[in-house]
C-alpha cells in the first residue's frame, strides 16, 4: 500500500487533502520518508532515460496516398468555340456556343454531386503514448502481454542497473487489459494500478483506461 500510495504521489494523482497527509506521514516515518526518497531517485531516473518504444509493432496509420498516374496520359479538354471576329450576330454566337457551355456546366454539376456523395472517411483513432513501468527486484527479465497486442509477450527494458523494467506502447482510447510476465512464466498484475479482473485461468489482469471510455 505505501508503494501505491508513493506512485500516486508521484504521478500527481493524489488531491490536496491527500498530499498534506501524504507529508505529514513522511514527518512521522523516518522508513516512510526514506522509502519515498528511494522511489523519487528511481524516478528521476526513468524520466533521464529515452523512452524504450515499440519500432514496428504499433505502426501509426500513415496518410492515404493517391496516385495520380502518368501526366502524360492526361488529356486536356477542347477549348469553347469563340466568334471569329469581334461584331457577330448575338443569336447565331448564342446558339453556336451554348450547347459545349451546357455540357460543361453539367459536367461540373455531375463532380459535385459525386463529391457530395462520398461517404465521410473515418478519421484515424488518436493514440496515446503510455510507458508501463515495473518494479521487480531480482528479475532478470520482464515482458509485457495485453489485450492490445492480441496477448503475445513484448520484452520489457532494464532502466539501467535498477530493478524497473519499462516499455512505451501507443495505445487507442478505451479500455485495455493487460498483466507482465516475469522470469518467462510468472504472470502478476500491475501492481500500481487499482483496477482489475480475473481472467478465465485464474488470475488477475490490470485494466488500463485511456480517454473517456466509460467502464464496461
Amino acid at each position: 500500500m505505501d508503494d501505491l500510495l508513493i506512485s500516486q504521489f508521484i504521478d500527481d494523482e493524489l488531491d490536496l487533502d491527500e498530499k498534506i497527509a501524504f507529508v505529514e506521514a513522511t514527518r512521522r516515518s523516518h522508513p516512510f520518508a526514506e522509502e519515498t526518497l528511494s522511489l523519487l531517485s528511481q524516478e528521476r531516473l526513468l524520466r533521464e532515460q529515452p523512452p524504450s518504444t515499440l519500432p514496428a509493432s504499433f505502426p501509426l496509420p500513415a496518410p492515404a496516398h493517391v496516385d495520380r498516374g502518368d501526366r502524360s496520359d492526361w488529356q486536356e479538354a477542347a477549348p469553347i468555340a469563340r466568334p471569329a471576329n469581334k461584331v457577330v450576330d448575338r443569336g447565331r454566337w448564342f446558339t453556336t456556343c451554348w450547347p459545349p457551355l451546357s455540357g460543361f456546366a453539367a459536367a461540373l454539376l455531375l463532380v459535385g454531386l459525386l463529391f457530395l456523395l462520398q461517404p465521410d472517411q473515418p478519421l484515424p483513432p488518436t493514440r496515446h503514448e503510455h510507458r508501463f513501468v515495473l518494479y521487480q527486484p531480482g528479475a532478470q527479465e520482464a515482458k509485457l502481454a495485453g489485450s492490445f497486442t492480441d496477448w503475445r509477450p513484448l520484452p520489457m527494458e532494464r532502466v539501467g542497473d535498477s530493478s524497473y523494467w519499462t516499455l512505451t506502447v501507443p495505445l487507442p482510447a478505451g479500455e485495455h487489459r493487460y498483466s507482465f510476465l516475469v522470469e518467462g512464466d510468472s504472470r502478476i498484475a500491475d501492481p500500481t494500478v487499482v483496477l482489475r479482473e480475473q481472467d478465465d485461468f485464474g488470475g488477475e489482469n490490470s485494466l488500463l483506461v485511456l480517454g473517456d471510455a466509460p467502464l464496461s
